[in-house]
């Protein structure tokens, strides 16, 4: 939908490739936080150059931050436009803007340390695991059920605890839920047939609740590419 350009340079841009799961965990949080944002969507082989401008890096999400205006500054001063380009860090900024639901349990000291603990982890570790297995499923490897292993020792804790609550951390949805969602999706998918008779019920009944959620489908809506389109997107 086409806006108001005034209101447009006034909210932030995120640089998003739809199916990226680092830009796909930055718009969940995003959304949740009922943040609103100026969604661009990209391709790897073709990639803006204001974003390549904001983060010479070239990965996704990019998140950039309006300039301010220092109001206690006699010259009320800009201060120029701030990027963020970690998926955790957008995650983060997006649900300190706004937290409605109480994500980042920042009244339970023990949840969130908890619940940051274990998105380190699977980012530290299952990330590279995952990799692993993924290549060795593509390329026809002879290591593909030693790869599905490593994975399957992180993804049992998560079947632990999702055996004991509802959520990763406790009975209340937490940012853990939505940093990890993407990820256990792309492992879901490898093997498909085994991963439905794996002995992982409550872990394929959280995927599940999540990949059927109205949250999920408006997240992935295919939206026309930014350089190919003049149409301004909105999330949220």
């Amino acid at each position: 939908m086409k806006e108001n350009l005034n209101k447009a340079n006034e909210l932030p841009i995120l640089y998003s490739l739809r199916n990226c799961p680092f830009a796909m965990r930055a718009r969940l949080a995003i959304f949740r936080s009922q943040t609103q944002v100026i969604l661009r969507s990209i391709v790897l082989n073709d990639k803006p150059a204001d974003m390549l401008t904001a983060s010479p890096k070239g990965t996704v999400p990019v998140l950039v931050l309006p300039p301010t205006i220092n109001l206690e500054d006699k010259g009320e001063n800009e201060k120029p436009e701030q990027v963020i380009d970690e998926s955790f860090d957008v995650m983060v900024w997006a649900l300190t803007q706004n937290d409605p639901d109480n994500l980042l349990h920042s009244q339970d000291s023990a949840a969130s340390t908890d619940m940051f603990a274990l998105v380190a982890k699977f980012d530290n570790e299952f990330k590279s695991a995952l990799e692993d297995y993924k290549a060795a499923k593509r390329y026809h490897e002879d290591n593909l059920v030693e790869c599905r292993q490593v994975c399957e020792t992180y993804i049992a804790d998560l079947e632990q605890r999702l055996t004991a609550h509802s959520f990763l951390v406790s009975n209340q949805e937490s940012f853990a839920d939505l940093a990890l969602l993407p990820f256990i999706r792309q492992f879901a998918k490898i093997e498909r047939q085994w991963y439905l008779q794996s002995p992982y019920p409550n872990l394929q009944k959280w995927l599940n609740s999540y990949l059927q959620s109205l949250m999920f489908s408006k997240v992935m809506v295919k939206h026309p590419l930014y350089l190919s389109s003049d149409e301004v997107i909105y999330l949220n």
